[in-house]
C-alpha cells in the first residue's frame, strides 16, 4: 500500500533535510509526488523511500548529481548498474592515489630520497618512431597510457627491443600545457610506418638519475635532480627526457617502475678538487 506524507516526514523516513529535499525537487532530481495548490506544501509517497535512500548513499560516495540523476533516471537496471560500476571503479582509482600520496607524505617528513646518484652521459643523436602533442599536464596519464600502448604494439610487431621515453618542453612544466614527444628509437634506415612519424633527435649531454618506483614521488626526483644540476652543471636548453625502462606498458607493478630521468647539460663537467 501507497502512503501520502508530509516533506517533514519523508525527511525522517529518508534521513535527507527538508533543505536537501527542497534542492533535489528544484533541479528536478527528486520531485513531490504531488504539491498542494492552495498552501504550497509537498507531499511524497512511501514509495519514493527507495530512491530517495539511494540518491543519498549515491551522495555520500561523493558521485557528482549529474551522475546520480543518470542512475536515478535510467531506463533499466543494465543501464544503472553500469553508471554505478563506472562510479565505483573511479572511486578505487581515486583511493589508491590517495594511499599512495599519503605514503608519499609520510615518506617526505621522514626520510630523505635515498640512493640518489648522477651519471653524466653522452646521447648521440638517433632516430625514432614518434608521437607529438601539446599535452595538459591532467591528462598526461592517459596521453602516455595511448601512446606508449600504441609505441608497444609497434616494437613488438617490427622485433624493437630499444627503450622507450619522452620529451618534455619547457611550457609543459611552466604552463601546464606542452608539447609532449613519445619516442621508440630505431635503427637509422628504419622505414616509416602508418600512424606514427619519424623525428631525429639530436645528440646531448644529460645529467641522468634512476626514479624506482611509482610516480607519485616523481617531484621529489625532478627536484634533485634539477638541484644538482644547478649547483654543479651547466644547464642546456632543450627539452627533458624520461626513459621507461620498467614501465606501464610491461605489464609490471607501480613498485618495479624504473624511469630514468635525463636533464640536459652543456658539457661533463670537470670533477673539482
Amino acid at each position: 500500500m501507497t502512503a501520502s506524507v508530509t516533506i517533514g516526514e519523508f525527511s525522517r523516513l529518508t534521513h535527507l533535510s527538508v533543505k536537501t529535499l527542497h534542492h533535489y525537487h528544484e533541479i528536478g532530481l527528486l520531485a513531490p509526488a504531488r504539491i498542494d495548490p492552495s498552501s504550497g506544501y509537498r507531499r511524497y509517497e512511501t514509495t519514493q523511500v527507495p530512491t530517495a535512500q539511494l540518491i543519498r548513499r549515491l551522495r555520500d560516495l561523493q558521485m557528482p548529481l549529474a551522475q546520480v540523476r543518470s542512475v536515478v533516471e535510467a531506463p533499466d537496471v543494465a543501464s544503472r548498474d553500469q553508471a554505478l560500476r563506472q562510479h565505483l571503479d573511479q572511486m578505487e582509482h581515486e583511493l589508491v592515489h590517495t594511499r599512495e600520496v599519503v605514503a608519499s607524505l609520510r615518506s617526505m617528513l621522514t626520510l630523505p630520497i635515498s640512493d640518489f646518484s648522477v651519471e653524466y652521459r653522452f646521447v648521440p643523436a638517433f632516430r625514432a618512431y614518434s608521437l607529438s602533442e601539446r599535452v595538459e599536464r591532467t591528462r598526461i596519464d592517459e596521453w602516455c597510457e595511448t601512446t606508449f600502448g600504441l609505441l608497444g604494439e609497434i616494437a613488438g610487431t617490427q622485433g624493437i627491443t630499444a627503450t622507450a621515453g619522452a620529451t618534455y618542453s619547457d611550457e609543459f612544466f611552466t604552463e601546464d600545457i606542452g608539447e609532449v614527444v613519445g619516442f621508440l628509437p630505431v635503427a637509422p634506415n628504419q622505414p616509416a610506418i602508418e600512424r606514427v612519424g619519424l623525428v631525429d633527435l639530436p645528440a646531448s649531454f644529460f645529467a641522468v638519475t634512476v626514479h624506482e618506483g611509482p610516480f607519485t614521488d616523481f617531484d621529489r626526483t625532478y627536484g634533485a635532480l634539477g638541484s644538482h644540476v644547478a649547483e654543479y652543471c651547466e644547464i642546456a636548453p632543450g627539452p627533458i627526457r624520461e626513459l621507461y625502462v620498467v614501465g606501464p606498458g610491461d605489464n609490471a607493478s607501480p613498485d618495479d617502475f624504473r624511469t630514468e630521468i635525463c636533464w640536459p647539460i652543456q658539457r661533463i663537467p670537470t670533477p673539482k678538487g
